[in-house]
């Protein structure tokens, strides 16, 4: 939780065994220190993302000017979703059906997946020991379908300085959020001739 308009500054610390691109959403970011020290203010660059390798650290700072919900996280897609699904490969308009009743008979639970790329709001698998839900919830626009290495910065205004609760999902005023059109197509563009029509001589250039 951050109150609207306040410096916030973030230090992540790589300590696992691969890099890491942390990227921010709503906001531009300063790069203002390494785990070597604080990164000379003629020195520091403007950034959405910083790839942080194993074992360093970086420092970034951002004025929370936007009010929202901004996601923060690693742009390794498989590093998004618990359990990091390292080398899961896209399955996406693959018909796995008759494969999945051959493997079905050597792995009675096994379950085809992710051939249609919809949500896995409501799937209930069970899960090893440690290891957190796939899903993050639901937000106020449905399944949250990221977790692991992802977080939430919330900006809102008016907050009393030290409040840390959380404020709930932030209200888009109205005419801002995206919303599926189901009217008509819309007319064609008009498009200018291929040619401009020739001119009589004496007439232009």
């Amino acid at each position: 939780m951050v109150r609207q308009n306040d410096r916030v500054r973030i230090r992540v610390g790589n300590l696992t065994m691969t890099n890491h691109p942390i990227h921010l959403h709503g906001h531009e970011f300063t790069v203002t220190g390494t785990d070597g020290g604080w990164t000379p203010p003629a020195a520091r660059w403007p950034e959405v993302s910083a790839d942080i390798a194993v074992g360093q650290m970086r420092a970034i700072e951002f004025d929370a000017t936007e009010e929202g919900d901004w996601a923060l996280h690693c742009h390794k897609a498989h590093h998004t979703m618990n359990a990091m699904g390292h080398g899961v490969p896209t399955m996406i308009g693959v018909d796995q059906s008759g494969l999945a009743a051959r493997i079905a008979k050597l792995i009675p639970d096994y379950m085809a997946m992710g051939d249609k790329g919809g949500s896995m709001d409501g799937m209930e698998m069970p899960l090893p020991e440690n290891t957190l839900p796939m899903m993050a919830g639901n937000g106020p626009y449905g399944a949250i379908e990221m977790g692991g290495m992802f977080s939430t910065v919330k900006v809102r205004k008016n907050l009393a300085r030290g409040d840390y609760r959380d404020p709930g999902w932030y209200r888009a005023p109205a005419g801002s959020v995206a919303y599926e059109w189901k009217g008509g197509a819309p007319p064609p563009p008009h498009h200018a001739p291929d040619h401009a029509p020739a001119t009589k001589p004496g007439h232009g250039h």
